[in-house]
């Protein structure tokens, strides 16, 4: 990659980073607005799963499901007292629907979900029905202490190109008034109201030419083709909940998922400087993985799997009192139901605040399946029957702080404005 197309990376995460009107427009007079084919005309040809992007999104040739690279977290509230109005969730829904016909959906062009919290639906008289599992967000392992966002709504933007992501956002907001030849008939503004947002980048580039943060050291370690920071892929198709599994099956919100959403500070001083080359694999894969070397570079030899056989999986504390450490997907492994994952992973890398972070963003049926795939990730039960420690040599725990947790309720896209539970 020329110095000028690493210069150009930089300058497009920054300008997502930065947000608002200024930062589009010195996007766009950089690099020109892109090219994105409209979205259809007749709207009911979109799915009902706001989640249901893989269909949508590019793949890898492997069969992975590939991110897009450009993505925006857009907390809000709900200006009004009580509840809702009709004519509140009609002008909401028009927006959307705005959004809809100006860009087509995909990587290419935009993907867009909108969830909303317990504390939404805490206004309401009635509670949220049956099967629906969305409790408040709590602190999921003994060494945390989240802060937890309990903000009324989270719409999360994903797009390839970051004029496209941003133009969303303003436009949502009220500061722009057509996006791509489309007149905005309308945005949330009045109705919903900005109470923070978190922005961030995956795709094999980004994280290497967006390093110079804290929490990465000066060496400037991250691969040019890792897709994350940490340097390794992630996301294989084998070791992802399909949608069809995270999808709620009955009831009002059928069609719909639940969303799990962490803000995680990376501290990967250790990680680049101290720990080896095969501690790292070790640690993100399983001791066997190092042992064997089993990993090329950022793990593309690996196909649509991790790779996660009976010398990872069987016998998981035992195997960590005979190497001493144990790997992060070996423990998320050992969660399974009918041979498959709980949850669906879209997370992010991030330099919000200066710091490297991740956004672990989880789809699922219920909130528990998420707990019960992070109760494994702690590895708990291991460290109390090994020299594992509780974070020490115990996956990747100890390269990262949990600072906020949030879990949100995504129905399906025909409720998607200002539901209420009933």
């Amino acid at each position: 990659m020329s110095e000028r197309g690493i210069q150009r990376r930089e300058f497009v995460k920054a300008a997502v980073a930065i947000g608002g009107s200024a930062a589009l427009s010195a996007c766009l007079d950089r690099n020109g607005a892109p090219d994105v084919p409209k979205g259809p005309d007749d709207l009911s040809t979109l799915p009902d799963r706001q989640h249901g992007w893989n269909g949508a999104l590019s793949t890898d040739d492997h069969g992975n499901v590939l991110p897009a690279r450009h993505q925006v977290l857009l907390y809000l509230n709900y200006a009004g007292s009580g509840t809702p109005t009709a004519a509140e969730r009609e002008t909401v829904e028009t927006a959307f629907r705005s959004l809809e016909r100006a860009y087509r959906r995909g990587n290419d062009g935009l993907l867009f979900s909108v969830g909303y919290s317990p504390s939404y639906f805490d206004r309401f008289p009635k509670s949220l029905p049956d099967p629906v599992d969305l409790p408040s967000p709590s602190a999921l392992a003994p060494f945390e202490d989240p802060t937890f966002d309990r903000q009324d709504a989270v719409v999360h933007l994903a797009s390839d190109h970051a004029a496209v992501a941003l133009a969303a956002e303003e436009a949502l907001l009220g500061e722009k008034t057509e996006l791509n030849g489309v007149e905005m008939a309308a945005s949330l503004s009045g109705v919903l109201q900005k109470a923070d947002r978190r922005t961030g980048f995956v795709g094999a580039g980004l994280p290497a030419d967006n390093q110079d943060v804290q929490g990465i050291p000066d060496s400037k370690p991250v691969p040019e083709e890792s897709p994350l920071y940490m340097g390794f892929k992630s996301g294989f198709e084998k070791n992802q909940a399909d949608e069809d599994r995270v999808t709620i099956r009955e009831g009002p919100f059928g069609g719909g998922a639940t969303q799990h959403v962490s803000k995680i500070r990376l501290h990967l001083d250790q990680w680049y400087e101290q720990d080896s080359r095969e501690q790292r694999v070790a640690k993100m894969f399983c001791p066997a993985h190092a042992a064997e070397d089993r990993v090329e570079g950022v793990g593309e030899n690996l196909g649509d799997d991790s790779g996660m056989d009976e010398e990872c999986t069987e016998n998981v504390a035992d195997r960590a009192r005979e190497r001493g450490m144990v790997g992060h997907s070996q423990k998320s492994a050992t969660v399974r139901e009918d041979d498959s994952p709980l949850i669906l992973r879209r997370d992010f890398d991030s330099t919000d605040g200066g710091e490297a972070g991740l956004h672990f963003v989880s789809l699922q049926r219920a909130i528990g399946d998420f707990e019960d795939t992070r109760t494994a990730m702690n590895g708990t039960d291991v460290a109390e029957k090994s020299s594992v420690g509780q974070r020490l040599n115990n996956g990747i725990l100890q390269y990262m702080t949990v600072e906020r947790r949030g879990n949100f309720l995504l129905p399906p896209r025909s409720k998607r404005s200002l539901p209420s539970p009933a």
